[in-house]
Formats: structure tokens, C-alpha cells, sequence
């Protein structure tokens, strides 16, 4: 696996997640304060579209990794609750270092 694959699911589960906590807080001056209601529609939807990339980025990886189908999904899940894809992309991102194919085995000589 090259580590290019973690790479854009890394940087995909920051933007989904702070994307996420954003539209939170457009939920909570659109339904709290009733205003903000365009601003919402509009982060809502750009999030969505960013869970979808997401979604391919994380299945991707995991095809690759050859996790077990509830790991995936769990993975899968963590952009959709605050805040979990912060945590599940740490996780991930310890488990599977060193398993990649374009790093060196040996560490170079000087």
C-alpha cells in the first residue's frame, strides 16, 4: 500500500470533521437564534459532497488494508458524528504506519 492512500484519507477526515462541526454550529443559529438559514443550506451541502469524497478515500483504504467489514464501517460512520473522525483518523493513522510500500525498509547510510 503506498502511503499516498492514508494521505488523502487523512486530510479527507479533517475537512469532513471540522466541515461537520461547522454545519453544527449553522444548526445551532438556524434552529437557536432562527437565522443563518441560507449559510446553513449551503455549508450542509458542501459537507455532504465532502462525506462522499470521504467515503471513497476511507473505503479505498480500507480495500487496501483489508479490514474486517465492521471496521470499515466504523470508519466509514466517523464522519457523520463530531468530532469521531478526529480520534478514528489518529487511530488509524498509528495502526497502519510503517505498512506502507514506498518506505524504506533500511535506513540509509551517510
Amino acid at each position: 500500500m503506498k502511503k499516498s492512500v492514508l494521505t488523502r484519507y487523512r486530510v479527507m477526515a479533517y475537512v469532513t470533521a471540522v466541515m461537520l462541526l461547522v454545519l453544527c454550529t449553522c444548526m445551532v443559529f438556524k434552529y437557536g437564534f432562527d437565522t443563518g438559514e441560507g449559510v446553513t443550506l449551503v455549508v450542509s451541502q458542501i459537507h455532504g459532497v465532502l462525506y462522499i469524497v470521504y467515503l471513497v478515500f476511507a473505503f479505498d483504504l480500507g480495500a487496501k488494508a483489508k479490514w474486517p467489514l465492521g471496521k470499515l464501517v466504523w470508519v466509514l460512520l466517523a464522519g457523520t458524528i463530531p468530532t469521531a473522525a478526529f480520534f478514528v483518523e489518529r487511530k488509524i493513522s498509528h495502526e497502519l504506519e510503517g505498512t506502507f510500500a514506498d518506505a524504506p525498509s533500511v535506513p540509509a547510510k551517510a
